[in-house]
């Protein structure tokens, strides 16, 4: 199960991850114009839609690197929680501080995701005491952060169970967890074929005002990612580079066109339903799913000497992650005053240039111990 030799691929696979996130959060201001700039809208969804394997990769990567774990779960909430809960903490408190704090030298934002009572005192203040109940529009990104904290609660408590399972009930539980990511459009279906709820309450399968805990849900969610990247590292594909590709190119495109032509139609012929206009978009759909396997087994078939600035690179990724969705705001703003660039050009300059600038300050943060470790 040890992943030494890998280690290429892996750091590989945190800098496409990342970038692909950054550029996830380019697209939003375009995808958020909808009708009023409907070419923008469909730039925004075609781009969007291409990079929603992003997240479910960063799950895998942990499945791979943390799994399994040969500490006791003491020493692992120790290590690993402690890792990311002050960066977590520190980065709820200044990304509001750097929203509010270039909004009001600039006065404006152009975005239609930024509503002028965002960047004003009280609110600001609001966002960073509030940090303890979840997330907000100014750490977007650390969404993930209170998802991951959860992972790592359940780790040690599965991680004695995949050591001695079986390859056959390693695969049965994965095609548990295959079938809930139909759920979503189970239940959109679900109407159509004469379901009328719960008192109103639309969920399925138990769901209802007062139970949250479904017939699947402790069986569900990201952690199906992370036993099968354990999967794919124990079990990798014996299959030459000739036959994943094979593969892995219709399944990827078969998820894309399902993803972006999904959400594009539910976006026509249910407008205002938002929803159902993420359903298509959920991390933990069966569509991005299929985007998102054929990457990691294609990545696992890269082979080659290790690169000292690929390593660097890579090791700059978390802090990326953390830091970069203020620098998203700015280069959308920079970007839009040249109305002449593609739709397309406009989000890939804004990925490049937030990708690049995020980098330099986890670089130059990465250089003090005291900073180090809000990015590290």
């Amino acid at each position: 199960m040890a992943v030494k030799g890998s280690i290429v691929w892996i750091d590989l696979l945190r800098i496409l991850a990342c970038f692909l996130v950054v550029l996830a959060h380019c697209c939003d201001p375009f995808v958020g114009a909808f009708d009023s700039d409907r070419s923008s809208f469909l730039w925004g969804v075609f781009t969007g839609s291409f990079v929603r394997c992003s997240v479910p990769l960063f799950v895998m990567m942990s499945g791979v690197l943390i799994m399994p774990t040969t500490l006791g779960m003491s020493e692992f909430y120790k290590k690993r929680l402690g890792r990311i809960v002050l960066p977590l903490v520190f980065w709820s408190i200044i990304l509001p501080l750097l929203f509010a704090l270039y909004l009001n030298i600039v006065g404006y934002s152009s975005s239609p995701l930024i509503g002028e009572d965002n960047f004003n005192i009280g609110t600001t203040i609001r966002k960073i005491y509030t940090f303890i109940f979840s997330f907000n529009y100014d750490t977007t990104p650390l969404w993930y952060i209170y998802m991951l904290l959860g992972l790592y609660l359940v780790i040690p408590i599965i991680n004695p169970w995949l050591k001695q399972a079986s390859k056959r009930e390693i695969q049965l539980f994965l095609g548990i967890w295959l079938f809930t990511l139909f759920i979503p459009y189970i239940k959109m279906a679900a109407p159509f074929l004469g379901y009328i709820g719960n008192f109103g309450n639309m969920e399925i399968f138990g769901v209802c005002d007062w139970n949250s805990y479904g017939t699947f849900y402790y069986v569900s969610g990201f952690i199906g990612y992370l036993v099968l990247a354990y999967y794919l590292v124990k079990y990798p594909l014996e299959w030459s580079l000739k036959k994943t590709l094979a593969y892995a190119i219709p399944v990827f495109m078969i998820g894309y066109f399902i993803t972006f032509f999904g959400f594009v139609n539910i976006q026509k012929y249910f407008p205002g339903n938002y929803a159902y206009l993420e359903i298509c978009w959920y991390f933990t759909g069966i569509n991005v799913f299929m985007m998102t396997l054929p990457v990691f087994v294609l990545m696992q078939k890269i082979n080659f000497t290790p690169k000292v600035w690929l390593r660097k690179l890579a090791s700059l990724t978390f802090g990326i992650y953390l830091c970069h969705f203020v620098f998203v705001q700015i280069s959308y703003d920079i970007l839009d005053n040249i109305s002449y660039l593609p739709v397309m050009v406009r989000i890939i300059g804004m990925a490049v240039l937030a990708f690049a600038v995020s980098g330099a300050l986890v670089w130059i943060m990465k250089r003090w111990r005291v900073s180090k470790i809000f990015v590290d």
